[in-house]
């Protein structure tokens, strides 16, 4: 009888500390678990931090649904007003604290290495060590082609990325390069392929669309052009690789700056400049890949946004007379 009554007040001891420690409070508190902590770890500090009622509970509750070992590393937010059931259900999820890290198209790695500081990610300086080519050419198939340049800009796709709190750096470029992998489909390398283009040579067309046009169609019908002065000879004069040389924010230069002797000045050169001047877009990619042919040679963009297309020097002549005076 007395063995019978000391079990059943150890089994309602048990069930007592399953229940949240403080119901109804509204305080949060951010909990580590680190790589490689063992579960006795995990307890004592969840305890410690009066996340739970006893930390002997927790393991055995854990044990008992044989997930022992599931728990995963990660920054958690929880709360004393959560049950061991609710905790465990956090920990063996990875339910982990998300940090938004939004990558604009069109941001160079100067920018994107401000906003990594600015997020506490690292610092620039880290930021552009991190993705230097040499760092990440044995990884993928896309950086096995010949490729010019220093690091690997114009190949972190720009997106929404949803990362554990504290994620490094290198998580981070990573992911990147994960996604441009993953949004370059088989059907848009075959057609690269089938071109008989590089994927580098697509991703610098598709930074120069980039930077020049706004929408879908726009898009297609400049890159149509810019191809189409390659294949031809003749220099694409983009602005904004006379910007991207001089790091300039405004797209307009002067006659001195188109001279400037740069493998990105496309007034002086007539071929591609020597890598991407910024991240594009898939749209931008995809518009480099299916190019609209198109009667136009020219076209500029007003200072109120809109594309005006030119199918004659005279033509382009006319409309830089009107629109940018």
């Amino acid at each position: 009888m007395k063995k019978l009554l000391l079990f059943l007040i150890l089994v309602g001891f048990f069930i007592w500390t399953l229940f949240p420690r403080e119901p109804g409070v509204k305080i949060s508190k951010e909990f580590l678990i680190e790589k490689g902590d063992g579960i006795w770890e995990i307890a004592s500090s969840l305890e410690k931090e009066d996340l739970v009622k006893n930390r002997f509970s927790f393991i055995l509750y854990l044990f008992l649904k044989g997930r022992i070992r599931d728990v995963k590393a990660g920054y958690y937010l929880l709360s004393p007003s959560l049950s061991v059931f609710e905790i465990t259900k956090k920990l063996i999820e990875g339910e982990a604290i998300k940090e938004k890290i939004t990558i604009i198209e069109g941001w160079s790695k100067k920018d994107i290495a401000s906003y990594f500081e600015e997020k506490n990610v690292c610092s620039e300086t880290e930021f552009l060590k991190i993705i230097k080519f040499e760092n990440w050419k044995e990884d993928y198939d896309f950086f096995k082609e010949d490729i010019a340049t220093e690091d690997i800009e114009g190949y972190l796709f720009p997106d929404t990325y949803f990362v554990e709190k504290k994620v490094s750096c290198e998580q981070l470029v990573r992911q990147m390069l994960e996604n441009f992998d993953e949004k370059l489909d088989f059907e848009m390398k075959r057609e690269i392929f089938a071109q008989k283009k590089k994927i580098f040579e697509i991703v610098t067309m598709g930074s120069l669309i980039e930077k020049e046009v706004k929408t879908l169609e726009e898009k297609k019908l400049v890159s149509g052009i810019l191809w189409k002065r390659l294949e031809n000879d003749i220099p694409l004069q983009i602005d904004a690789t006379i910007s991207f040389i001089t790091g300039k924010k405004t797209t307009k230069v002067s006659k001195e700056e188109t001279e400037i002797d740069s493998p990105y000045n496309t007034y002086k050169y007539k071929n591609l400049p020597k890598g991407p001047i910024c991240n594009p877009g898939l749209e931008s990619i995809k518009a480099a890949i299916y190019p609209e042919d198109s009667e136009y040679w020219y076209y500029l963009s007003t200072p109120s946004g809109e594309t005006i297309f030119s199918k004659t020097l005279k033509e382009h002549n006319i409309a830089k007379a009107k629109f940018l005076k």
